[in-house]
């Protein structure tokens, strides 16, 4: 590949995914070490590589706005999200997401090079003029490093996070984390068909606190708190268990993840927080498959009972796929902390 000087990644969502594009960016940097290499990523999950090394600019999608834009009857913010992407004048744009929404983006820049998936999925290969073959059946960490190699970029496998450095000096401040290794418990999701019952999780709780941990922090989103309900009780009467359900920013939540000593969680943003940190991670997964979409190259630390066929956890309104996981097992699988 020519030496381009202005590149753009296109991932904006999820969370988990924005997580683990991360080596697709640290390739591009080993590549073209003096470029511009921008990333496109919603506004909500920006924080989780704003301040990477790697990356020159991050360029928010706001996709509330654009919506409140169009509710009112007015195409103005979209027209000005367009134009700042031509604007830029990108030479080279890797749509990492592969759906219609990126290949729009990604055409919409109109960059000379627009590289992405000739199995993009929404016919989002229409905005692509550089179109690879990448199998879906691939990790997705694979898959876009994939579309990376076929490119012509050497793929770097780099999963490393950086954390806000001020979120960071707030964690070691805390004095409640201070008396020696906290594991995280992170009990929610938002597809009923991905969630571990919470009472389990308030056993595997008081077990972490038996096995050494001086606190347990419970983390969610703050419309998740219902399905905490075991857990918050516990939080309730004895106070090594901390409450920060709906209380910590992305930004809080990468700090936290860095300083724990285990994180044990659905199949979830944190999960690939928990790898991009190189924490100790129990990982529980139902009808998502771990080869594809679990924490990458570390599947010893996933517990997993795979269906007889292939189920879309969004085609399936029970947690009865995650009920097979047993408390025993989670239990078992918890480390001493180092």
């Amino acid at each position: 590949m020519v030496s381009p000087s202005r590149i753009l990644i296109i991932r904006p969502s999820a969370l988990g995914d924005v997580c683990r594009t991360v080596p697709a960016l640290v390739s591009l940097r080993a590549a073209f070490p003096h470029a511009q290499i921008d990333w496109l990523v919603q506004d909500a999950n920006a924080e989780a590589i704003r301040h990477h090394p790697a990356l020159s600019n991050v360029i928010e999608f706001r996709r509330g706005q654009l919506g409140a834009g169009f509710s009112r009857g007015t195409t103005t913010p979209f027209f000005k999200f367009v134009n700042m992407l031509r604007a830029n004048k990108y030479e080279v744009v890797y749509d990492l997401q592969g759906l219609f929404r990126s290949g729009f983006m990604a055409w919409a820049t109109g960059a000379p090079r627009r590289i992405g998936l000739r199995n993009a999925r929404e016919l989002g290969w229409l905005g692509l003029n550089e179109r690879h073959l990448a199998p879906w059946s691939l990790h997705a960490v694979d898959r876009m490093l994939e579309v990376i190699r076929l490119s012509g970029v050497q793929p770097v496998v780099d999963m490393r996070l950086h954390a806000n450095p001020e979120a960071q000096a707030r964690v070691r401040a805390d004095e409640t984390l201070r008396d020696g290794p906290f594991a995280i418990v992170a009990p929610t999701s938002r597809w009923e068909s991905k969630r571990w019952p919470a009472d389990r999780f308030a056993m595997v709780t008081t077990a972490l606190l038996n096995r050494g941990y001086s606190r347990v922090v419970i983390v969610g989103a703050p419309g998740e708190r219902e399905q905490c309900a075991p857990l918050v009780e516990l939080a309730s009467r004895d106070p090594r268990v901390i409450d920060r359900i709906g209380k910590t920013s992305i930004a809080e939540l990468m700090a936290l993840t860095e300083a724990s000593s285990l994180v044990v969680a659905n199949d979830s943003a944190i999960i690939h927080m928990a790898v991009g940190f190189n924490r100790p991670l129990i990982g529980l997964y139902g009808p998502t498959h771990p080869g594809k979409d679990g924490p990458y190259q570390r599947d010893s630390d996933v517990i997993h009972h795979p269906p007889e066929r292939t189920i879309r956890h969004k085609a399936i309104s029970t947690n009865e796929l995650m009920q097979a996981i047993s408390t025993e097992e989670v239990i078992a699988k918890i480390p001493m902390p180092g």
